[in-house]
């Protein structure tokens, strides 16, 4: 795992940090090749959302998300975009390419093992899809199963670092 990588999980919520850390050591095991996972983005703040909203809205630009500010899952830390990396140089969002030649996309390798640890793909998404998106779909909690759903989320309480109290 580079240390771009590693700078953006230690600010991911508290919660997923060690399974995105064990996801990125699967993902390096499985490309056995020239690509290995660089996370490039993971917690947002909401300026940043705010921004990235604006864009093919107010600013030019093609649209890159339909969430608002709070409507994010990065917003709360629960979420992560990747590229490969190619030999440590080159980030690449190809999703059909298979640098380790193995007759599996790099990229379906690591949306496999995403999808074992309970993350929903953006590529799944019906209407805006997002490829180099990943989300924690619930959270398990002493409570019970917590759904990561904004509308949930943004109603929860917080910490003084400003992590939802799960």
């Amino acid at each position: 795992m580079d240390k771009v990588t590693s700078e953006r999980i230690n600010k991911l919520h508290p919660s997923v940090r060690d399974e995105v850390k064990q996801i990125i050591k699967e993902c390096d095991e499985a490309l056995t090749g020239r690509a290995k996972v660089r996370i490039t983005q993971g917690l947002r703040s909401f300026e940043e959302q705010e921004k990235l909203y604006a864009i093919g809205r107010i600013t030019s630009g093609k649209k890159v998300t339909n969430a608002k500010a709070g409507q994010s899952i990065h917003n709360y830390g629960l979420a992560v975009d990747i590229c490969l990396m190619i030999d440590g140089k080159i980030a690449s969002w190809d999703t059909v390419k298979d640098w380790d030649n193995d007759k599996v996309a790099d990229w379906y390798e690591c949306v496999k093992i995403f999808a074992k640890h309970g993350w929903d793909w953006g590529g799944n998404w019906k209407t805006f899809k997002d490829l180099p998106h990943f989300e924690k779909k619930n959270i398990q909690t002493k409570k019970g199963l917590v759904k990561t759903n904004w509308r949930i989320l943004s109603k929860m309480p917080k910490d003084k670092q400003n992590y939802i109290l799960f």
